[in-house]
């Protein structure tokens, strides 16, 4: 990026379309492996989002969930009609929820990121299925993003993400990447309007699928999944 700026000001767009104001919000970070590198956009979103909150309650919470449960309580005492919201990387909300099991039915999770070689990869929806368990919320949010892209998507629970009108989705086919006729599922390719000193054609490793609404499915990572091909074997 010649300027975090644009990215930031872009993040920020892409959240209040789909959530509102981040001043609604106090805003916690579970993002080990992420917040040791100094140059994660990730981080740098985060960052910016916990500024903009306007609360003292804002923050990163490497993986000291019992502090992070004890702000949660804090801020139950003292919201000030403020939202929470918790976003963490998939391994970190795991290991919370197996190690504490809080109840977290006022907070919105989102998760993001994967497991990160932490944890054994599981379908977007066995995750969701243990942590709404363990968490006892109704529905687990989804951020889809990564370091090649200047925007995010977001899903409110339902394991469809909408994407701002900036970023558009493409599928090709598994076996012919020049094949973009199948317009029902395939590898997620995408362009991103907003990489503007960047590669704005961006071909992802992640498998998914377009409903009849435009709305974009994750299904899985190429690596982990049984599908087979000359194309993937290279």
């Amino acid at each position: 990026m010649r300027d975090n700026g644009l990215y930031l000001v872009n993040c920020e767009r892409i959240f209040k379309r789909s959530y509102g104001s981040l001043s609604d919000y106090h805003t916690l970070f579970l993002l080990p492996s992420y917040i040791e590198r100094g140059n994660s956009s990730l981080v740098a979103m985060a960052r910016h989002f916990i500024g903009k909150s306007q609360s003292e309650y804002s923050g990163f919470y490497l993986n000291n969930y019992s502090e992070l449960v004890s702000t949660i309580e804090s801020i139950r005492k003292n919201s000030n009609g403020k939202k929470m919201l918790l976003c963490g990387v998939s391994f970190a909300l795991l290991e919370l929820a197996e190690t504490l099991e809080p109840n977290l039915s006022d907070v919105i999770i989102m998760e993001t990121g994967g497991m990160k070689g932490r944890r054994k990869e599981l379908i977007r929806a066995e995750l969701h299925s243990i942590l709404c368990e363990r968490l006892n919320v109704p529905v687990i949010h989804s951020e889809y993003g990564m370091t090649e892209l200047s925007s995010q998507a977001y899903s409110q629970g339902n394991g469809k993400f909408d994407t701002p009108p900036w970023m558009r989705i493409l599928l090709r086919d598994i076996n012919d990447p020049f094949d973009l006729s199948n317009n029902q599922s395939g590898g997620i390719n995408v362009i991103d309007l907003a990489n503007l000193s960047s590669c704005a054609f961006i071909e992802t490793q992640d498998l998914g699928s377009i409903n009849s609404r435009g709305e974009l499915e994750i299904l899985g990572r190429f690596d982990n999944s049984d599908i087979r091909g000359c194309n993937l074997l290279i």
